[in-house]
């Protein structure tokens, strides 16, 4: 059953700059999508844009299909009912994203009171029930802040987004600033919650190995777009998009010593979303590109079973240089090309 049906989403930030450019996106119940891509490519943005929650002024055209229902053209009494009890956000960053002078209790039981219409002592209840789900004793709910370790916060956020049973949970960096066995800690809780309670995932991440390990499906963003998508372990072991498989190279593999100590890397910065290169928004860091690249900006095709990837190499491997199929150092240095 479809949960979320994202359809040609872009978001235009005041003064013009194209932060997302024409995402489709599918979620099923049960089923966990990551999103990846560098600083600046447009995932937090997209998150954001499915709850409605970027700030005045930005706009948001396309559709937010929800059980159904479009987000984007709900009235305001809907989608603040729907920001908690149909999706919710683990904001990125639990060490700012509590309120410092209140008891962790208290943050958790506000949107109870206010969605579930519940007594004091029910939402008390409620709070105390919900942090044992996600490994705490009731008793730390009279705690602030500043008195749990990061991975207890980032607990209690995952607390107060399941406060109003929410089919589906948007998750964005929510292992930020952890150290790796707290990391390890916080992936599986989340994994088993969605399993436990058939919830819908979304986790944004840099790291394309914790999104292969975690997720369902993979989407590798780029300037805004989608550039490739498809079973998680396939993507990252076996990208057919040429930024997806740099992006996948730059992480060292354990039992594969090379990669250790020479994890390849991919030259140049994102453009600004305000002046994107003609053709190809890829394509001056490419180093496949073709004569064609900055001309032509290819949209999503097929790349086998369930996969698909904008590029035009895809589904043509005679035109790609043999050398970037077979060894990753061809993605070392990008060969530029004038826009």
């Amino acid at each position: 059953m479809t949960l979320l049906d994202v359809r040609d989403l872009t978001v235009t930030y005041p003064g013009g700059a194209a932060a997302v450019r024409g995402v489709d996106l599918r979620l099923d119940a049960g089923q966990k999508l990551g999103l990846a891509g560098e600083s600046g490519c447009g995932k937090s943005t997209l998150a954001l844009a499915l709850l409605r929650l970027l700030p005045a002024g930005t706009r948001i055209t396309g559709e937010v299909l929800l059980d159904g229902e479009d987000v984007l053209t709900m009235k305001w009494g809907r989608v603040r009912a729907v920001r908690w009890a149909g999706a919710s956000v683990v904001f990125q960053g639990a060490m700012h994203s509590l309120n410092a002078v209140h008891r962790i209790g208290d943050q958790i039981a506000e949107p109870i009171l206010l969605h579930r219409k519940a007594t004091p002592a029910g939402a008390k209840k409620k709070t105390g029930e919900l942090l044992e789900h996600v490994g705490l004793p009731a008793a730390r709910a009279d705690a602030y802040p500043h008195e749990l370790s990061g991975g207890q916060r980032q607990r209690v956020m995952i607390a107060m987004a399941l406060a109003c049973d929410p089919r589906l949970i948007i998750a964005d960096e929510p292992t930020t600033a952890l150290d790796v066995m707290i990391q390890a800690q916080i992936l599986r809780l989340i994994e088993q919650l969605v399993a436990d309670q058939d919830l819908g995932l979304i986790m944004i991440s840099h790291d394309l190995a914790v999104l292969a390990d975690t997720c369902d499906r993979l989407a590798v963003m780029y300037a805004g777009r989608v550039v490739e998508e498809g079973p998680a372990q396939q993507v990252y072991e076996d990208a057919r998009h040429p930024y997806a498989r740099a992006l996948s190279a730059a992480f060292p593999r354990i039992g594969d010593p090379s990669s250790r100590f020479a994890p390849q890397g991919l030259a140049g910065d994102p453009p600004d979303p305000a002046a994107l290169p003609s053709g190809c928004t890829f394509h001056p860091r490419c180093p496949v590109a073709l004569e064609s690249c900055p001309e032509e900006d290819p949209l999503l095709r097929e790349a086998g079973p369930e996969r698909r990837a904008a590029c035009v190499l895809v589904g043509s491997p005679a035109q790609e240089p043999r050398e970037a199929r077979e060894d990753p150092d061809a993605l070392e240095e990008a060969r530029p090309s004038s826009p």
